[in-house]
């Protein structure tokens, strides 16, 4: 009974999407009566046909013509509306959806880090397209099938009501079997349908990791461990997919059976109250009510379909509200702005982990003065990342506090706090768009002369000069350039923004030594007078720092200038002299 309340309530839910659009369901519900009527006034006069020649050579030609009119302009009629319908409900369908989509997307520009990191970006984006589409599929479906139905089946009930009291009753009382069957087989579906949207989103996501790291994969000689991993998630999307499509295939052949056990008897019936009333109930009022059976159980069987599609719908829109229900970062719209930046950074007695369970940052206190070049070294997983995580607050501290010219960083908008930085990651992210565009990410309005500088800075001019366009060189996600050519666009949005602190985590990780070289003077230049954190791979690189944080473990070991640390003969001592990568330590 819990899985089918949830289901109501995701429907509902669903349903909720698409109330912006009342008069395009007033449209519908007018298109749903004219088809029924048109459709349900037809076998009367297909009726009044048959019972026109009902003897040999007593044949109505005239009254067979004009009956045939009528019936010809019913079906033009029942067609025009049901096209119609399919139009508006089309429109409803596919708008909705499009809002969802809107609104997962907009949720996602709202969500913490936390949540982005503990799910594989594979499976958000499975959600937002194929989950979406999905439940746009179960509308679709559900608003064509629905109204008409509903309709159909009232209507024809009356009018056998009408007609033959006894015919009517045996329908009704047939009914419930149907509806039984349909339900028995609707319960099992949602279960294998929710199970495979799961196994889908899994698939998605591992794919999507894979396809990224394709380099890596072959390096390391992974392809068939990663063929075997691939096809194990594959052969569980099989399995449940197969008993998904299975028993949502069920639904219409049982309820098919159980109406054609009605339409038997129904002729039965019919055919013995003909024999003995044979002018109350002619051939024609038996073949009408024959005609009404079947219009009667067909909408069974399309609502039936109506359920299984909203079944998968209902899974799907599980997934979706799901993402649209996770809880987003805190607003900080009532919180001070920063500004006038000298930087000046402080940490006090700052404590974080990502999991409870494993603590990682313990009472981490620094003071830095503005213009300071900060250089942070250390083992993988030691917490120089986390550093700037807590820094830009991707991170809120579990306690302690960052403070920024005096003001608690937790007290500032994140918006002003991430506006004082510049950041460049080890991890380059290009739009899709023009070189220029991606330069400007930070400063929109940037003049030509002022990127074209900003790019020269950044060692970028010489190879944006050589693409085909040049500054207007379209790009689509950066595929076309190298990972070195995307870093040094990346590094020239820093360049251009001026922001008054920097933060460069590993940032000449994926250039030569010669270009780095280059770019180290153009941050050596860019750092003067400002406030920078550095983390390092190469520790030739932070030999100039003004102080070297040393971690290890959650926690600063050592720290010093280059020159204090290698004459304490250390752990940092250790890693200079043996030239070691920090970052694969």
């Amino acid at each position: 009974m819990k899985k089918k309340t949830n289901t109501g309530k995701t429907i509902a839910r669903l349903l909720g999407f698409s109330k912006k659009y009342a008069a395009l369901f007033a449209v519908t519900v007018i298109c749903a009566v004219v088809y029924v009527a048109a459709s349900l006034i037809t076998p009367v006069f297909v009726g009044e046909a048959i019972d026109c020649a009902i003897e040999k050579g007593r044949v109505d030609f005239d009254g067979i013509f004009t009956l045939l009119v009528k019936i010809g302009i019913a079906t033009a009629v029942a067609a025009v509306a049901q096209y119609v319908m399919n139009l508006v409900n089309n429109r409803i369908a596919f708008k909705t959806v499009c809002e969802m989509r809107k609104a997962a997307f907009a949720k996602l520009q709202k969500l913490p880090f936390s949540y982005l990191d503990s799910h594989p970006s594979g499976d958000i984006v499975s959600t937002v397209t194929s989950d979406a589409e999905q439940v746009g599929d179960g509308l679709l479906t559900g608003f064509t099938q629905l109204f008409t139905g509903v309709a159909t089946i009232v209507a024809t009930l009356v009018i056998m009501f009408i007609e033959s009291y006894i015919i009517a009753l045996v329908v009704l009382l047939l009914t419930p079997l149907s509806m039984v069957v349909a339900k028995l087989v609707a319960g099992k579906t949602y279960k294998f349908f929710r199970e495979q949207a799961t196994v889908r989103g899994q698939q998605t996501a591992y794919a999507d990791e894979m396809i990224k790291g394709q380099k890596t994969v072959r390096t390391f000689s992974r392809t068939e461990a990663t063929q075997k991993d691939f096809d194990e998630v594959n052969g569980k999307l099989q399995k449940v997919s197969l008993k998904a499509t299975f028993w949502s295939s069920l639904t219409n052949p049982t309820t098919r059976f159980v109406n054609n056990i009605v339409y038997a008897i129904v002729a039965l019936v019919g055919a013995l109250t003909a024999i003995a009333n044979p002018v109350g109930f002619t051939v024609g009022t038996l073949t009408c009510m024959l005609s009404y059976a079947n219009q009667y159980t067909k909408p069974f069987n399309e609502i039936s379909g109506v359920i299984t599609e909203l079944q998968g719908a209902a899974a799907a829109g599980e997934r979706l509200f799901a993402l649209m229900d996770a809880e987003p970062e805190p607003d900080d719209a009532g919180n001070a702005e920063l500004c006038d930046v000298r930087g000046d950074v402080a940490f006090d007695a700052v404590c974080f982990s990502y999991t409870p369970e494993r603590p990682l940052i313990e009472n981490f206190s620094l003071r830095v003065k503005a213009g300071m070049k900060v250089a942070i070294v250390g083992p993988t997983g030691c917490g120089k990342t986390t550093l700037i995580n807590l820094l830009m607050r991707f991170y809120d501290t579990k306690s302690g506090s960052i403070s920024v010219d005096g003001q608690k960083t937790a007290e500032v908008t994140r918006h002003s706090l991430r506006e004082n930085f510049g950041m460049v990651l080890q991890e380059t992210w290009i739009m899709p768009g023009t070189i220029r565009e991606n330069i400007a990410l930070g400063k929109p309005d940037a003049t030509d002369e002022e990127i074209i500088a900003a790019a020269k800075d950044a060692h970028a001019h010489g190879f944006i000069s050589r693409l085909p366009q040049g500054y207007d060189t379209v790009i689509s996600g950066g595929e076309s350039l190298s990972q070195g050519e995307r870093q040094l666009l990346c590094i020239a949005r820093v360049m251009l923004k001026d922001p008054p602190m920097l933060i460069l985590d590993e940032a000449t990780s994926s250039v030569d030594t010669r270009t780095e070289q280059r770019i180290s003077r153009c941050f050596d230049e860019m750092t003067k007078d400002r406030t920078s954190f550095v983390v390092a791979h190469r520790l030739s690189t932070i030999k100039n720092a003004d102080l070297i944080l040393v971690m290890k473990d959650g926690n600063v070991i050592e720290s010093g200038n280059h020159e204090e640390l290698s004459a304490k003969q250390g752990f940092y001592s250790k890693l200079y002299k043996s030239g070691i990568n920090t970052a694969a330590v």
